[in-house]
């Protein structure tokens, strides 16, 4: 006998589609923004990853992205012909390699988050008071959500939270 999950109510459902909407407007925002160098969403991915767990090898980084070595070894071949990241010789074996992002890379990422918190800091300054503060608890109560469903993965913020 199996039982379906209790319904989810309309407000529930009408959040989710809200939080779609504001990714999928995030989404045109950030590229609109990016100029012709700017890296791809996977090449994204590895460097967030790297800021979190810099110097690992390509198998944990693979694990990380749940991507296979070869295609992990394709985006870091790619980054690393843009100078964001770097391959050295593995302390540990001589088998492999050990893949950190390099000054260029963290750089990178600085300015890639000083150009996106400004278009959030213009739509924000634009909110009424009432809807910030709703907006900021909603967040905060979302990112908890996440990580104690331990959904969170590589991205901004290395896990931490930053201050509001």
């Amino acid at each position: 006998m199996s039982t379906s999950p209790a319904p989810r109510s309309r407000r529930t459902t009408d959040a989710a589609r809200a939080a779609c909407d504001v990714i999928e407007m995030l989404e045109i925002l950030w590229e609109r923004g990016r100029d012709t160098a700017a890296v791809s969403a996977s090449q994204l991915r590895v460097l967030y990853s790297l800021e979190r767990a810099d110097g690992v090898n390509l198998r944990t980084l693979g694990d990380v992205l749940d991507s296979a070595p070869s295609s992990v070894s394709r985006l870091c071949d790619r980054l690393e012909t843009m100078g964001l990241v770097e391959r050295t010789p593995s302390p540990v074996s001589r088998r492999e390699l050990t893949i950190r992002l390099t000054g260029h890379g963290r750089a990178y990422l600085a300015e890639l988050r000083s150009q996106r918190e400004a278009v959030l800091l213009a739509a924000i300054e634009a909110m009424e008071p009432a809807s910030r503060v709703a907006l900021l608890e909603g967040l905060h109560g979302f990112l908890e959500a996440m990580e104690a469903d331990g959904a969170r993965g590589p991205g901004p913020g290395g896990g931490s939270s930053r201050p509001a």
